[in-house]
């Protein structure tokens, strides 16, 4: 077998993904221009920020580019979870109710949901509760029922899968869900957890009828440039109740500076459409390599990608930790590293985490991480160049 192969098996799922990119990237030129971009957003500012350019015209693209109204978008924000989780305090208030539509959430926001004396929501008298997937679905019937009867204040969706078998959520998943929600509960905000997926789809969240959507810029929006930081667009109502825990109820988003300028994280939300593609691309044929070797694939390689992860299922515990490995031995930085499974602050579990990257943990970089328990799932993402993906590629080939 051969990689010609392979692609040749892909090229429909190839041609899908490059339609996809153009109308992307054309509605992201398109923010840029009716926001009239300068070079003087990209200059930073100190102190309080007042009046900087570059961060509030950010925030108006961003807003654009997503179908928002209002949107926060920070390098004071230190990663998903960090954004996730003054989303759910600014808009979560004693003896209201979170309700997860998806499950259980990713690990490393369950202190912050169920934490003991730590300042979680549940020391702050926020009742959480959640409905279980049906598979690769959401339980429809009942998540409705559910919130007909409670009326929580927030209904939480995590659109990627964390560390779960399961398929990513489409947009179009979701847009018939957040209908029957408005329905039975008009007042509940509808938040979505964006990460992994942004720019997978022509569609995003808010645009079928979400409240908020949260996630990373060291993932897909920042396009590999963006050096750290995260993003909430959402609608005015939502987003400024949102704002007050991000700074204080009297500030809202009129201070917040930064020094070393916004070139990077303008450069890449431009350059976003077309990475995420390249790692769609990637993930694709690396699927399709395991698939051929017999080792099951998440999604199989002939459905729709809704994020940018490709899982690969193996039988052994040795057989995804050299998986993991792999991955660091073709990467641009610290390819001589062995990662090791390893205690990782906010995990139950053990992790393997292979990203040697140019931004430290960037997973739209070529990565994979897992926990070591079973199945022995990796989580494949990412890859600034669909060329460096296929470099590991034909690595898999040789080894399987």
């Amino acid at each position: 077998m051969e990689l010609k192969d392979c692609e040749e098996k892909l090229q429909k799922q190839f041609d899908i993904v490059d339609d996809i990119a153009f109308f992307n990237q054309k509605k992201v030129l398109d923010a840029f221009v009716k926001n009239k971009v300068t070079s003087q957003c990209f200059a930073g500012t100190t102190g309080y920020g007042y009046d900087d350019v570059g961060r509030d015209t950010l925030a108006k693209v961003y807003a654009d580019v997503f179908g928002g109204e209002s949107a926060i978008v920070s390098p004071l924000i230190t990663c998903g979870s960090h954004a996730i989780t003054i989303v759910l305090f600014g808009l979560l208030r004693p003896n209201d109710i979170l309700l997860s539509a998806t499950g259980n959430l990713y690990d490393t926001l369950s202190d912050t949901l169920l934490g003991k004396n730590n300042g979680s929501l549940e020391n702050f008298g926020v009742k959480y509760m959640q409905v279980d997937m049906a598979g690769n679905n959401i339980d429809e019937a009942l998540l409705v029922k559910k919130v007909k009867k409670l009326k929580p204040k927030v209904v939480f969706f995590q659109r990627s899968r964390g560390y779960s078998e399961r398929k990513a959520l489409s947009v179009d998943d979701m847009e018939g869900v957040f209908k029957k929600i408005k329905e039975v509960s008009p007042k509940s905000f509808i938040v979505v957890d964006n990460c992994y997926g942004e720019f997978v789809e022509k569609k995003e969240p808010l645009q079928v009828g979400a409240d908020v959507i949260v996630g990373s810029l060291i993932k897909n929006p920042g396009g590999g440039l963006a050096p750290t930081g995260g993003y909430i667009v959402g609608k005015k109502e939502a987003v400024d109740k949102i704002a007050t825990r991000f700074t204080s109820p009297s500030l809202l988003c009129e201070v917040g500076s930064f020094e070393q300028g916004y070139r990077l994280f303008y450069q890449g939300l431009f350059m976003a459409p077309h990475t995420v593609a390249q790692a769609i691309k990637g993930a694709y044929l690396v699927g399709q390599v395991m698939a051929d070797k017999g080792y099951k694939v998440i999604p199989a390689n002939d459905e729709r990608a809704f994020d940018i992860i490709k899982s690969v299922v193996f039988n052994t515990e040795d057989e995804l930790v050299k998986f993991v490995q792999t991955v660091q031995t073709i990467s641009p930085v610290d390819s001589f590293v062995l990662p090791l499974p390893w205690d990782m602050p906010g995990y139950e579990d053990q992790v393997i985490m292979a990203a040697g990257t140019f931004v430290g943990g960037a997973s739209i970089e070529l990565s994979c991480d897992s926990p070591i328990k079973k199945p022995y799932i990796a989580y494949f993402q990412g890859g600034l160049t669909y060329e460096h993906v296929k470099v590991f590629a034909q690595k898999l080939l040789e080894l399987y």
